[in-house]
């Protein structure tokens, strides 16, 4: 009799039939995504509210693009016809792929992922689009663990380009081949990351929020200002911007979640100003006040203009940022979380980096970025400041992440 292992190595039927658990905002993109590109979809919510909002919020969506020339009337009415919207997790019995897309718990996706198992066939696969949890923790409460695997859209799912993949300690090698073609088949660009804390964009994207508080806190130079440097180096917007845009509930959570993760890495030390915030209520757009205020979701700009500063000290606040961030992908390349291709085009596609953060250091030099490191660690003698192994030694062979 074939055991399950091989039972899965020798699927070769395509991904026809998703089923997509959870109705929010990020679940109602994915499901979006995978009815466009030819798939049936059953989107599951227990709540059915969730679901008519889901249901109004994508004929909504499609009436725009119809408006706006993008789709024809019946390809909107192709893409809602591969969507049902069911209350029932049953439903979701056929399906040859399933995506949680559910609550930050840790706890409450092992015991969605126990229920779901009982439904489906031994051949469905069974995936996560959680943003920073261990994926093989999640894949520990199955009893066939080899076909969970770790499946990171970006919000709006439909926008976004990247998804990464992450093979949990357990996957076998062939489920993530299959969800790599799969994904590329809907049209997205795949990056494969290691399951370790934050994967790749949420790790690597760790300083541009951590680094902007702590020149903050330090009095730098006052948020407008920073955000309007940052987007000098062409970022489409500033951090504080984007913790705002986010939301701080969320963001403030995912350092926290990396933070302990990694074992209380002063690399990924949380910030007291955006704890406060969380506290205060203040989350950014969603809630009316973050960093900014906001009036019918639009930022209202401040009634004064932003701290002038000299180019020298927009320099340091630029360079500071830019360093700190290339030093945490060539870590990662380091630590073998994913190739350099793939930390690049993550950070290009995933949250529109304006290079990719290895190839902007080859363009800087090596030399260089080890001389800033070192010297804001000669400066603060903190090992939040250490220089990556990887880019020294780069560095002293005269080296590069990628050949020109």
């Amino acid at each position: 009799m074939t055991d399950q292992k091989s039972k899965i190595k020798n699927q070769k039927s395509p991904i026809t039939k998703v089923g997509i658990i959870g109705a929010g905002t990020m679940g109602s993109g994915i499901a979006q995504v995978a009815a466009t590109a030819g798939c049936k979809v059953k989107l599951f919510d227990l709540n059915l509210d969730q679901l008519r909002t889901a249901e109004d919020s994508l004929e909504n969506i499609l009436s725009r693009l119809v408006e706006k020339g993008r789709i024809e009337q019946v390809e909107k009415k192709r893409i809602q016809e591969n969507i049902s919207f069911v209350p029932q997790m049953e439903s979701l019995h056929d399906s040859d792929l399933t995506i949680e897309a559910i609550v930050e718990n840790l706890e409450v996706k092992k015991e969605v992922f126990t229920q779901i198992e009982h439904l489906v066939s031994d051949d469905c696969i069974i995936a996560s689009n959680t943003s920073s949890l261990s994926i093989t923790s999640i894949a520990a409460s199955l009893k066939k663990p080899e076909r969970c695997i770790g499946i990171h859209f970006f919000n709006p799912a439909p926008l976004m380009k990247l998804v990464e993949i992450i093979p949990a300690v357990q996957t076998d090698e062939k489920i993530t081949d299959v969800c790599v073609s799969t994904i590329k088949s809907w049209r997205k660009t795949t990056a494969v990351a290691k399951d370790t804390p934050g994967f790749i964009v949420n790790r690597v994207a760790r300083p541009f929020y951590s680094e902007a508080l702590r020149m903050y806190e330090e009095g730098m130079a006052d948020i407008p200002m920073l955000d309007k440097v940052v987007r000098q180096m062409g970022f489409r917007m500033g951090p504080f911007e984007l913790m705002d845009f986010i939301g701080h509930d969320v963001n403030y959570v995912v350092t926290e979640s990396v933070f302990g993760a990694f074992y209380y890495d002063p690399r990924y030390k949380p910030s007291l100003t955006q704890k406060r915030l969380v506290e205060a209520g203040w989350l950014g757009r969603k809630s009316g006040r973050g960093f900014y205020k906001f009036e019918d979701g639009n930022k209202i700009e401040p009634d004064h203009d932003p701290e002038m500063l000299t180019g020298a000290d927009a320099k340091a606040i630029q360079d500071r940022l830019l360093v700190m961030l290339i030093n945490e992908a060539a870590d990662a390349l380091y630590l073998k979380i994913a190739t350099a291709e793939d930390l690049d085009n993550a950070m290009t596609k995933g949250v529109n980096y304006p290079k990719g953060l290895l190839a902007w250091a080859d363009e800087k030099g090596l030399d260089w970025c080890v001389n800033q490191l070192d010297a804001l660690y000669d400066f603060y003698r903190e090992d939040r400041y250490r220089c990556s192994p990887l880019l020294r030694s780069k560095a002293s062979k005269k080296e590069t992440f990628f050949q020109s």
